[in-house]
């Protein structure tokens, strides 16, 4: 069972952005900032829908997270995502100074860890590998389903 205000708790949320995106034939990814145990912002990928190749569900939930918060920094803040941030997105979430970035898959092709693992801000913590095999069973999942 899941325990509220875990990291699979949050996951799973952010799993249920993620699956929003495979519905709207987007790449599957999702995420949620929360902050004082409460999600504060909620996104999934979205460069398809916006034509942007910036709209990515961690620059999408930064951008929500940082309006409701009413300042750029998230200090005392996780990011869940259910795959590993890319190095736009890594570079972005260390200007943010976030205390912690959760994530679900490893990205090892386009993740931050392999390019740019000083990207992020020296006091954010990281954590990899939460609810994993849901994040890539989804991810492929839909790269099977565009292959056809």
């Amino acid at each position: 069972m899941i325990h509220p205000f875990d990291d699979e708790y949050f996951m799973k949320r952010a799993l249920s952005e993620a699956e929003q995106a495979f519905r709207e034939g987007e790449i599957p990814v999702g995420a949620v900032v929360v902050c004082q145990n409460k999600i504060i912002a909620r996104a999934y990928n979205q460069t398809e829908t916006l034509s942007d190749v910036t709209a990515h569900a961690e620059m999408l939930a930064i951008t929500s997270a940082t309006g409701w918060l009413g300042g750029k920094y998230l200090t005392g803040c996780t990011l869940y995502v259910t795959l590993e941030p890319c190095v736009m997105c890594a570079g972005a979430l260390g200007w943010t100074q976030i205390d912690r970035i959760v994530w679900g898959a490893s990205d090892p092709r386009r993740g931050f860890q392999r390019f740019a693992p000083e990207s992020l801000h020296p006091k954010t913590e990281t954590s990899g590998g939460i609810l994993a095999n849901e994040c890539e069973t989804l991810l492929k999942n839909f790269f099977e389903t565009r292959r056809k």
